[in-house]
């Protein structure tokens, strides 16, 4: 009986954990192309982050620049650096999430 109750609150506790990892989910994508960088964010349910803050880091983990997103949820800039870029959007109530952009794909994109 004892296995029964530890399989069902190991299960609860896993799943009631998914749903908060997915509250506090934000995606974002970003391309480069025409000697800029686009980037667009957006929670789960499609919902575009509008004003989240967009930070550019290079490979050394410099802050390159910082902005915001618009009322779409994107973000464009003139390509600071042929470099891996790390983007990062912070959304509201701690919705965070981060893009590697290759140093190929920045290249490519000049």
């Amino acid at each position: 009986m004892r296995i029964i109750k530890f399989i069902f609150v190991a299960a609860l506790v896993m799943l009631l954990g998914s749903e908060t990892a997915l509250a506090h989910r934000v995606n974002l994508f970003a391309y480069a192309e025409g000697g800029k960088i686009y980037t667009e964010s957006y929670f789960p349910d499609g919902r575009p982050v509008e004003g989240g803050k967009v930070l550019v880091y290079d490979s050394q983990d410099k802050l390159l620049l910082e902005d915001v997103t618009d009322t779409e949820g994107l973000f464009s800039f003139d390509i600071p650096k042929v470099d891996d870029l790390n983007i990062v959007i912070e959304a509201t109530m701690g919705h965070k999430n981060s893009f590697k952009l290759k140093k190929s794909e920045v290249e490519a994109g000049k």
